[in-house]
C-alpha cells in the first residue's frame, strides 16, 4: 500500500487563488469554524474515504460464493504448499 512521506513539523502550506480562499473562508464561517479546522476536517473526511475505498475488496456474487466455498471446504495441501510451509521460519 502506498504511503506518503511525513514531515516532522506540524505545518502544511497551500497555495490557492484568492477566490478559492474566499469560498473556503465563507464556508468555514458558516460552520462557525476557523479556516485551519475547517480545511483539516474536510481533508480528513476525504482522506478517510480514499483510504476506505483503497482498502475495501468488492466481490461479485459468483466470486463471493467461490471464496466462501474455499473457506468452508479448503483444498488439500499440494506439494508446493507443503514445501512453502516448510520454508517458513519456525518463529515469528
Amino acid at each position: 500500500m502506498p504511503r506518503a512521506a511525513i514531515d516532522d513539523n506540524k505545518r502544511m502550506s497551500l497555495r490557492v487563488s484568492p477566490e478559492v480562499k474566499s469560498r473556503i473562508a465563507r464556508a468555514a464561517a458558516l460552520k462557525h469554524a476557523d479556516l485551519t479546522n475547517f480545511v483539516t476536517q474536510a481533508a480528513l473526511r476525504e482522506a478517510d474515504a480514499v483510504i476506505a475505498e483503497a482498502e475495501r475488496i468488492t466481490f461479485s456474487e459468483r466470486d463471493w460464493i467461490r471464496v466462501m466455498d474455499l473457506l468452508e471446504n479448503p483444498p488439500r495441501p499440494n506439494d508446493r504448499l507443503r514445501a512453502a510451509a516448510k520454508a517458513l521460519p519456525k518463529t515469528i
